[in-house]
Order: C-alpha cells, then structure tokens, then sequence
C-alpha cells in the first residue's frame, strides 16, 4: 500500500489525477448520503397505512381531518401530493375530477424536482472517474515508454521511471473504478426508491381522485 500512498504525492509524476480522483469521491459520498436520506427517510412513508388512514377520513366527509394528517407528514412526498387534493376538494362546492386533478399536478411539478435532483450527478460522477482514471492510465503509460526510450537516463534510473509511470497508469484506473462502481450502485438504488414513489404518488392520487370525484 506504500506505492499507492506515493501517487498523492505531490513531488511525483501524475499527482494530479490521484487528488481529482479523491475530489470527485468526496462529491460523490456527499450527495449519496444526501439523497439516500432524502429518499429513504424523509420522503419515505408507508404508502398504504398512510392512504388507508386517508380514505376513512375522505368517505366520512371529514377534510378537516384529512388534511391535517397530511400537513403532519408534509415533509414526505406522497402526502404532500394528496394534501393537494383534499386542498382543492374542500375548496369547491362540487368536487370535480378535473379540478383536483389541475391542482395535484401543480404540487407534483413543485415534489419532483426535490425527488430527482442530484441524483443524476452520481451517474455523471461514475462516468467521469472512470474517464479520469482512464486518462491517468494513459499518463503513466507514457510515462513509463518515455523512461525506456530516453537514451540519457541510466539502466537503474530507467527501471525506476518506468516503475513509477506503471503505478500512476495502474492506481488512477483502480481509484476511478473505485469511485465509479459504488456510485454506480448507489444511483440504481436510489433511481429505483424514487421511481417508486412516483408510482405511489400517481397510483394513490388517481384513487382518491375516484374516491372524491367517482361520477367524473
């Protein structure tokens, strides 16, 4: 692990790499922690409790009620889409469909963008770590055939070089598969939560709309 600890070093050919390598980590570890807890925590609910729960409310005509659970947990996705709803509901004298509709598609426009964004960057990172690390490796190749190729440089002095252009190549394209492989994994992970949410904002939502509205 010595020889890999050298590549940070700064006095040594293709530092550079290494600590783009290490930024680009960092970035990455902060907006996994962040989105894995946005998602995974505070817009996370139990879609089902929450809506049966919901439903009583809605069928015994208690709004009142209904919107004050929602307002409780307004921090989470689904039930900011469905407080929308029973918003609008309660504001007209004859619930219709289309205009509670109108208004759960202007507070998803307002969910979607909390649920999606950043996400997109890990991706982005993974891709561009590995390019980085491929580039480092392409460095620390040429490197290491400039050393073989320069006649004024000793036999010990050569196998020196070339030694130190091998680590670079090889420790940049670890580094960016490092970063890159998690990232990766992280992303699909939250790409599918997030998906998943959406499904249960546009499932739920439909039903309650019926369930206001059944003669639209």
């Amino acid at each position: 692990m010595s020889g890999f600890w050298r590549s940070f070093n700064p006095a040594m050919s293709g530092w550079v790499f290494m600590w783009v390598l290490a930024l680009m980590a960092a970035f990455a570890l902060a907006i996994a922690l962040e989105r894995l807890i946005y998602i995974y925590i505070k817009s996370n609910i139990n879609a089902k409790r929450f809506m049966a729960q919901i439903r009583k409310y809605v069928e015994a005509k208690d709004y009142k009620h209904a919107i004050a659970l929602c307002s409780s947990l307004r921090d989470k996705a689904l039930p900011q889409a469905i407080l929308c709803a029973l918003v609008k509901a309660s504001e007209m004298e004859r619930p219709t469909s289309k205009g509670i509709q109108n208004a759960v598609d202007e507070g998803v426009l307002e969910i979607m963008p909390r649920l999606l964004g950043r996400s997109s960057y890990l991706a982005m990172l993974a891709n561009v770590s590995t390019l980085t690390g491929l580039m480092g490796t392409i460095y620390g190749l040429i490197l290491a055939f400039d050393s073989i190729s320069n006649p004024g440089v000793d036999a010990a002095e050569k196998a020196t070089l070339l030694a130190n252009g091998i680590a670079v190549a090889m420790y940049t394209t670890l580094a960016g598969l490092a970063i890159a492989i998690p990232s990766v994994i992280v992303y699909t992970i939250i790409h599918n939560k997030t998906t998943r949410i959406v499904d249960e904002i546009d499932e739920h939502t439909v039903r309650l709309i019926n369930l206001i509205a059944p003669e639209e």
